[in-house]
C-alpha cells in the first residue's frame, strides 16, 4: 500500500528557521555597510571641500597677477571679479597676500576643518 504524506509534510515553503537565518544574514551585512556608507559620504564632503579651496587658490592666483603680489585676496574679491562659486555647504575664511594667504574650510557636515597655505597646500586641522 502507497503511503501518503499528511498535508503538512507535503507543503512546500520555506521554514521559520529558514526565515531567521536569512534575516540574520541581512542583519550582519546591515551592520558591515552603515559604517562604510558614513565613511564614504565624509569623503565626498571633504572632497567637496578641497575643491572650492582649490578654486579659491586658482582665482586669487589670477587676482594676483592682474594686481600686485601684495595686494590681499578674499573670498568676496574672487568672486566678484575672478569667476570662483562657493558651494553652498562650504564655509570659507580667507585672507593675505600671494606670500601670506591662508584659507580655511569647513563643510557644513563634515567634522573635518582643511586649511590653505601660500604655496597651494591643502592640509587637515
Amino acid at each position: 500500500m502507497p503511503t501518503s504524506k499528511s498535508k503538512l509534510e507535503s507543503s512546500e515553503g520555506f521554514s521559520l528557521i529558514e526565515l531567521l537565518i536569512v534575516m540574520a544574514i541581512i542583519g550582519i551585512l546591515t551592520a558591515i555597510a552603515l559604517p562604510q556608507f558614513s565613511t564614504y559620504k565624509t569623503r565626498t564632503y571633504d572632497g567637496d571641500t578641497k575643491t572650492n579651496l582649490h578654486n579659491l587658490y586658482a582665482s586669487c592666483k589670477a587676482f594676483w597677477m592682474d594686481r600686485t603680489a601684495t595686494a590681499p585676496c578674499d573670498v568676496a574679491s574672487a568672486v566678484t571679479s575672478y569667476g570662483y562659486v562657493q558651494s553652498s555647504e562650504v564655509s570659507i575664511t580667507s585672507a593675505g597676500s600671494e606670500t601670506s594667504f591662508v584659507a580655511t574650510a569647513k563643510h557644513n557636515i563634515s567634522p573635518n576643518t582643511f586649511i590653505l597655505n601660500s604655496a597651494g597646500n591643502i592640509t587637515v586641522q
